[in-house]
Formats: structure tokens, C-alpha cells, sequence
């Protein structure tokens, strides 16, 4: 059934929401609050022994990765783990499908970040052919419950979709495509994903319509605006999780230790990096 005309004006107004520029001054003071807040955040999963998986998908070139950066850039990597995951391998393609992420899933204390997810079965498999129409109807009737049971056992689970138009989606491929540091971004299959776009659109749909599910919903984030889209989101992660500050008091350094007699060797015998710069 197509849409009718309230659901263009009301998609309309979403997308001219999103592309609002924020000034930079505001986005780093904002961005810079956010993080402290994260690291908060941290200390508290940490305490408490929390189990966090946050689950970053949707279209390419849509902002996921920009925003997993700013979300870890104050973070320990031994607390906040990111997951981006290849190919499966010949081996893994026979095992079942949720096996290679469950390996991942955090322990008491930690938080997943997976850029990428066992969603790319309803997504770019799905759309390129890469599993059969049993093994994608399987994913459906299987994910809801493998996520149910997944919050059953005290795993809080967030999903964020990261939206982005067409023609911003076609800025950001040209950009990338003329930007010598860029281009690692631009794989084949995005390239592919271009002349599918209504497909992968239909596939976007009738994930939603199955994996939209009351313990797990789906969070949309409108990625026309990078900025906005990393405030939004990181704001959004801050407030589904209900956590206390732990900041530890003013920590004081103590001393250094006296050499007592110890004399170095010479900084002759050593090799130093050349000071071009």
C-alpha cells in the first residue's frame, strides 16, 4: 500500500528537521558535555555489573561510524568494546547464524558497540542474494526471540537505525570518492547498494515489521546532519539507561621517587625517532 499524503508531509518535515545546521561552537560544547557523561555512564555499567549491546545499522554513508567514534572517543576499550565484524567464513556460513555474535556479546561490566549486526541477513544478504529465501525467513520468526532471550538474560539491548536521503546519501559517496583518506569507505557493495535502493528500502520495511519488538524496539535517527544525528543519538543512549555519577574524589599525585644515586645511561646509546617536525 503506498503512502498517503500525511505520511509524505510528516516525512517531508522529519527530513527538513535533520538537515537544521548546528554551529560548531554549540555541537563541541554539547558533544563535550555528552562525553563526560559517558564516562559516567561507564563507571556505573561498570559497578553495577551491567551488560550493554548497542546495535548500530542502516543505510551507507548514513553516519553510524561517526557516531560510534564520538560515542568511544573518552571511553576505556577495555569497558566499551566495538564490533564490526567481516564476512563470515567458510566455516562460519555453516554454523548458526547468531553463533559469531554471541562470542561477542559483552560480560558483567562491559558495553558492545556493533557497528554492523546480525541484521545484515534481513539487509544486504537479503537484498544481494547472499542467503536463501528459507534462511531469511528463518532470521525473521528467530531474531525476535534470540533478542527476547537475549534481555531475559539481563542484557539491555538497543538498536538505532541511522536514516539519510538519497541525496545526501549521494553527496557523501562523491565526497568519498574525490577524498584520498576516504575512499577505504567506499566498498564494492556500497557501490551495489546504490542501484538498490528500493530494495533495500523493502527490506528496511519488513525488518521492522518483524524485529520491532516491544523488549527491543527499533530507534530511528535522522542522519541528514551528522552533527545533529551524534548529539541525538548519544543523548538518547544517555537517557535509556538509568545511571548515578560515581566520579571519584580529586584524585592528588603523590611524589616522585628520588633517584638516590641511580645514574642513567648515556642518551647517546639510544636510537631516537629523527625530529623532522
Amino acid at each position: 500500500m503506498g503512502k498517503n499524503r500525511g505520511d509524505h508531509a510528516a516525512e517531508t518535515a522529519v527530513k527538513k528537521e535533520g538537515q537544521r545546521k548546528v554551529k560548531k561552537q554549540v555541537y563541541e560544547t554539547e558533544l563535550a558535555k555528552m562525553q563526560i557523561e559517558l564516562v559516567k555512564l561507564q563507571e556505573w555499567i561498570k559497578h553495577e555489573g551491567l551488560k550493554i549491546v548497542v546495535i548500530f545499522e542502516g543505510r551507507d554513508a548514513a553516519g553510524k561510524g561517526g557516531s560510534i567514534k564520538r560515542i568511544t572517543q573518552s571511553l576505556s576499550p577495555r569497558l566499551c568494546r566495538v564490533v564490526a565484524l567481516p564476512a563470515p567464513t567458510e566455516r562460519e556460513t555453516t554454523q548458526w547464524y547468531f553463533q559469531r555474535y554471541v562470542q561477542h556479546l559483552p560480560a558483567a561490566g562491559e558495553m558492545v558497540l556493533l557497528d554492523r549486526s546480525w541484521y545484515n541477513r534481513a539487509g544486504v544478504e537479503r537484498v544481494m542474494g547472499f542467503c536463501t529465501d528459507d534462511e531469511y525467513q528463518e532470521f525473521l520468526r528467530s531474531c525476535p526471540e534470540f533478542e527476547r532471550m537475549l534481555v531475559r538474560s539481563g542484557i539491555i539491548l538497543i538498536k538505532y537505525w541511522f536514516s539519510v536521503s538519497d541525496e545526501e546519501q549521494e553527496r557523501r559517496f562523491q565526497g568519498r570518492i574525490h577524498h584520498p583518506t576516504k575512499h577505504w569507505k567506499l566498498s564494492p557493495m556500497d557501490l551495489q547498494s546504490r542501484s538498490k535502493w528500493m530494495e533495500y528500502s523493502k527490506a528496511k520495511d519488513d525488518m521492522f515489521a518483524h524485529t520491532d519488538i516491544k523488549q527491543a524496539p527499533w530507534y530511528v535517527v535522522n542522519g541528514d546532519n551528522k552533527k545533529r544525528a551524534r548529539l541525538n543519538v548519544i543523548n538518547h543512549l544517555l537517557s535509556k539507561i538509568d545511571y548515578q555519577d560515581l566520579s571519584p574524589e580529586p584524585i592528588e599525585l603523590p611524589p616522585r621517587q628520588d633517584d638516590r644515586g641511580y645514574v642513567r645511561p648515556p642518551f647517546s646509546d639510544q636510537t631516537f625517532v629523527p625530529e623532522i617536525y
